[in-house]
Protein backbone atom coordinates (compact mmCIF):
# COMPACT_ATOMS: atom_id res chain seq x y z
CA UNK A 1 0.00 0.00 0.00
CA UNK A 2 1.41 3.34 -1.06
CA UNK A 3 -1.06 5.33 1.05
CA UNK A 4 -2.72 6.76 -2.05
CA UNK A 5 -6.09 6.08 -3.67
CA UNK A 6 -6.08 3.05 -5.97
CA UNK A 7 -6.62 4.05 -9.60
CA UNK A 8 -9.78 1.94 -9.88
CA UNK A 9 -11.57 3.97 -7.19
CA UNK A 10 -11.80 6.94 -9.55
CA UNK A 11 -14.09 4.94 -11.83
CA UNK A 12 -16.42 4.18 -8.91
CA UNK A 13 -16.38 7.85 -7.92
CA UNK A 14 -17.22 8.89 -11.50
CA UNK A 15 -20.12 6.44 -11.54
CA UNK A 16 -21.49 7.79 -8.26
CA UNK A 17 -21.06 11.39 -9.45
CA UNK A 18 -22.98 10.51 -12.64
CA UNK A 19 -25.80 8.99 -10.56
CA UNK A 20 -25.95 12.08 -8.33
CA UNK A 21 -25.89 14.37 -11.39
CA UNK A 22 -28.80 12.53 -13.02
CA UNK A 23 -30.80 12.32 -9.78
CA UNK A 24 -30.42 16.09 -9.30
CA UNK A 25 -32.29 16.44 -12.61
CA UNK A 26 -35.02 13.90 -11.85
CA UNK A 27 -33.33 11.23 -13.98
CA UNK A 28 -31.62 7.92 -13.31
CA UNK A 29 -29.38 5.41 -15.08
CA UNK A 30 -32.47 3.18 -15.20
CA UNK A 31 -35.70 4.86 -16.31
CA UNK A 32 -39.19 3.40 -16.69
CA UNK A 33 -41.53 5.41 -18.87
CA UNK A 34 -44.81 4.51 -20.55
CA UNK A 35 -44.29 0.82 -19.85
CA UNK A 36 -40.78 0.73 -21.27
CA UNK A 37 -37.50 0.35 -19.42
CA UNK A 38 -34.39 2.26 -20.47
CA UNK A 39 -30.83 2.18 -19.21
CA UNK A 40 -27.49 3.90 -19.73
CA UNK A 41 -24.80 1.21 -20.01
CA UNK A 42 -21.26 2.56 -20.21
CA UNK A 43 -19.44 2.07 -23.50
CA UNK A 44 -16.23 3.96 -22.67
CA UNK A 45 -14.42 5.22 -19.56
CA UNK A 46 -11.03 6.77 -18.94
CA UNK A 47 -9.19 8.71 -16.28
CA UNK A 48 -5.96 10.69 -16.28
CA UNK A 49 -4.22 11.10 -12.95
CA UNK A 50 -2.51 14.43 -12.33
CA UNK A 51 -1.51 14.20 -8.67
CA UNK A 52 -1.82 11.57 -5.91
CA UNK A 53 -4.82 11.52 -3.62
CA UNK A 54 -3.96 10.28 -0.17
CA UNK A 55 -5.95 8.35 2.39
CA UNK A 56 -8.54 10.61 4.05
CA UNK A 57 -8.22 13.40 1.47
CA UNK A 58 -11.62 14.90 0.66
CA UNK A 59 -11.99 15.78 -3.01
CA UNK A 60 -14.57 17.71 -4.98
CA UNK A 61 -15.88 16.17 -8.20
CA UNK A 62 -17.45 18.28 -10.91
CA UNK A 63 -19.54 16.71 -13.66
CA UNK A 64 -20.65 18.13 -16.96
CA UNK A 65 -22.25 16.79 -20.11
CA UNK A 66 -19.54 17.30 -22.72
CA UNK A 67 -21.67 15.93 -25.54
CA UNK A 68 -25.17 14.58 -26.00
CA UNK A 69 -25.20 12.68 -29.28
CA UNK A 70 -27.97 10.82 -31.04
CA UNK A 71 -28.06 8.02 -28.46
CA UNK A 72 -25.02 8.67 -26.27
CA UNK A 73 -23.97 11.01 -23.49
CA UNK A 74 -20.33 11.83 -22.77
CA UNK A 75 -19.67 13.13 -19.28
CA UNK A 76 -16.48 14.87 -18.20
CA UNK A 77 -15.32 14.78 -14.59
CA UNK A 78 -12.76 16.88 -12.76
CA UNK A 79 -11.46 15.79 -9.38
CA UNK A 80 -9.97 18.56 -7.26
CA UNK A 81 -8.34 18.76 -3.86
CA UNK A 82 -8.16 22.17 -2.19
CA UNK A 83 -8.98 23.78 -5.55
CA UNK A 84 -6.17 21.95 -7.38
CA UNK A 85 -7.03 19.42 -10.13
CA UNK A 86 -5.84 15.90 -9.24
CA UNK A 87 -7.57 13.84 -11.97
CA UNK A 88 -9.74 14.20 -15.05
CA UNK A 89 -11.94 11.55 -16.56
CA UNK A 90 -14.75 10.87 -18.96
CA UNK A 91 -17.50 8.31 -19.34
CA UNK A 92 -19.67 7.67 -22.37
CA UNK A 93 -23.04 6.01 -21.83
CA UNK A 94 -25.51 4.85 -24.45
CA UNK A 95 -29.26 5.32 -24.01
CA UNK A 96 -30.76 1.86 -24.52
CA UNK A 97 -34.12 0.15 -24.42
CA UNK A 98 -33.95 -2.87 -22.11
CA UNK A 99 -36.34 -5.63 -23.14
CA UNK A 100 -36.69 -9.35 -22.57
CA UNK A 101 -35.00 -9.93 -25.92
CA UNK A 102 -31.97 -7.77 -25.09
CA UNK A 103 -30.56 -4.27 -25.05
CA UNK A 104 -30.67 -1.93 -28.05
CA UNK A 105 -29.53 1.67 -28.53
CA UNK A 106 -32.29 4.24 -28.90
CA UNK A 107 -32.17 7.95 -29.71
CA UNK A 108 -32.09 10.18 -26.63
CA UNK A 109 -35.71 11.28 -26.21
CA UNK A 110 -36.56 14.98 -26.02
CA UNK A 111 -37.88 14.59 -22.45
CA UNK A 112 -34.51 13.16 -21.35
CA UNK A 113 -32.51 15.87 -23.17
CA UNK A 114 -34.67 18.58 -21.61
CA UNK A 115 -33.97 17.29 -18.10
CA UNK A 116 -30.23 17.02 -18.81
CA UNK A 117 -30.27 20.78 -19.33
CA UNK A 118 -27.10 22.61 -20.30
CA UNK A 119 -24.94 19.93 -18.72
CA UNK A 120 -23.44 21.88 -15.83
Amino acid sequence: MAGIAHFSRFFLWMEQAEHDFLESRGLSVVVEREGERFGLPRVSANCDYLSPVRYRDVMSISVRVAQAGRSSIRYEFEFSLHGRPVAKGSVTACFCAMTASGIAARPLPDWFRAKLGDGE
